[in-house]
């Protein structure tokens, strides 16, 4: 019997997504058990989720806590993957509209300090040997404040045998409550100060999972030192540079089964690196759904991303006017795929309204269409201001349309940027910039066009991406040894 795993999170592809957390834990638990381990998942109760649950089994009943009446938890199969999975099925407090963090409206839940403490407090529990007395893990991995609770009850237990994982997946959202609310978590009160969950004059749920987890990663090498830097530290710095030695970075992986040109379901036609034609007809089929020219030469550009200030997308606006100056016939062409901020929303609808057959916005989630854009574009713009690990550039180097990014966080990981000595040793694979202004994105945006007119440059660079491995095969070797080290680390 390998390493017994438990994950601890709040979003799970297909079930529910909101950004790449979902992908991340709907990827990892079958590489981790392909490499050998036994694993489980503990999910909220989301609609989506229960659905999702086959063969489900009442493992305990919990009881009234946290706010709802009556919770229960189950374990099944998840329908999609078959990995084995616990759900805390607490209908008062996760069987709503809306997201799993916010209301239609896009005004947070009132009871999230509930909702995701709940799910902190049942892996703690399941860890623990509580509530399942056929299976006991031997390392709690904890994703993202939702599930960072759990590291803080583990903590407060002080015959707890299980290592703790936590990893980051993006600092600038941290679960941060009124310290009024503390009494409401059940801990002791030695956990409201600020060497425990007080930031600020709040509670924060990131900083659970930074103070009290045996080891902390996040999704990249290069963000994992970045964090530890007063610019990128959202005032967590200190905290995380107090873990010195224990906090590291692993690259995020690609689910072949989901992203993979030869036999994607949702794009115009397939593709491989030794016949490249069915990409000119995923171009040619998104131009014609977005409503852009139908025009095989114009340098299409795709952005498929949320729209908030720290995917640099007002940089992209203000780039934007440059960049189609070019001649109207084959000229720039940009295709954006997105929601969220309603000022980004209004500013890309006016410029594809100003610019009607060259720029084109969808604002919705659609994770089809998101194949589709991914695959049918020439590049695909990733100008973030800060960017944890990205997947985004990733899908596109296996779908062979050329990145062009930020020099920052995963991006600098995992693109090689076309400069003449990358380029002449067959290494580059997009495009970089440095200082997040419009100036130094439009010098990138030019040159990839400038680099788009040489086919046999363009080629190189398209094979060479597609050539990568991002498979999660890898990260889930760096995660077993992770594992390996944080339980030599309770011995």
């Amino acid at each position: 019997m390998g390493l017994k795993v438990l994950l601890a999170a709040a979003e799970i592809f297909p079930l529910v997504k909101t950004g790449g957390l979902a992908d991340v834990v709907g990827a990892l638990p079958q590489a981790l058990v392909a490499a050998g381990a036994d694993v489980r998942l503990v999910l909220p109760g989301l609609s989506s989720i229960v659905a999702g649950l086959r063969d489900a089994r009442v493992v305990c009943e919990l009881g009234a806590i946290f706010g709802a009446g009556r919770v229960t938890l189950r374990l099944g199969q998840l329908a999609h993957n078959g990995v084995e999975a616990y759900v805390v099925d607490a209908p008062y407090l996760y069987r709503r509209a809306g997201n799993p963090y916010q209301a239609s409206d896009g005004s947070e839940w009132p009871d999230n300090l509930q909702r995701f403490a709940l799910l902190g407090w049942v892996a703690a529990h399941l860890a623990a040997g509580e509530l399942d007395a056929r299976w006991t893990p031997d390392v709690l991995h904890a994703h993202d404040w939702h599930a960072a609770m759990a590291c803080a009850y583990v903590a407060c237990h002080p015959g707890a045998g299980i290592a703790t994982v936590f990893t980051i997946h993006n600092l600038a959202y941290q679960g941060l409550f009124s310290l009024d609310d503390f009494h409401l978590l059940g801990l002791p009160a030695r956990f409201l100060a600020s060497h425990g969950l007080e930031f600020h004059g709040q509670l924060s749920f990131m900083k659970a999972g930074l103070k009290f987890s045996d080891r902390v990663t996040t999704v990249s090498p290069n963000y994992a030192r970045e964090i530890a830097t007063e610019e990128f530290g959202c005032g967590l710095d200190g905290v995380i540079r107090a873990r010195v030695g224990l906090v590291s970075g692993i690259l995020n992986g690609v689910d072949g089964a989901v992203w993979n040109p030869a036999d994607d379901a949702h794009i115009a036609a397939p593709f491989t690196a030794n016949a490249l034609q069915g990409k000119a007809v995923c171009k040619a089929a998104l131009q014609k759904e977005m409503g852009l020219r139908l025009e095989p030469e114009a340098p299409l550009f795709a952005l498929v991303s949320r729209l908030t200030s720290q995917k640099g997308l007002d940089l992209v606006l203000q780039a934007l006017p440059d960049a189609l100056q070019g001649p109207a016939e084959g000229g720039v062409q940009l295709a954006v795929q997105g929601n969220g901020d309603p000022e980004l929303e209004a500013a890309f609808l006016a410029a594809a309204a100003a610019h009607p057959g060259r720029v084109a916005v969808q604002t919705r989630y659609d994770e089809p269409l998101a194949h589709r854009m991914i695959a049918g574009a020439d590049a695909m713009l990733v100008p973030s201001r800060f960017e944890p690990c990205g997947l985004t550039q990733l899908y596109a180097l296996r779908y062979g349309t050329v990145p062009l990014v930020r020099r920052v966080g995963g991006l600098a990981d995992t693109v090689v940027d076309a400069t003449a000595d990358a380029v002449d040793a067959d290494r580059a694979t997009g495009f970089m910039f440095g200082p997040a202004t419009s100036r130094a994105l439009g010098q990138a945006m030019a040159q990839t066009v400038q680099a788009y007119r040489q086919p046999a440059l363009w080629r190189q660079l398209v094979l060479r991406g597609m050539a990568q491995n991002f498979s999660w095969d890898v990260a889930a070797g760096q995660y077993l040894a992770l594992y390996d080290a944080a339980l030599r680390q309770r011995v």
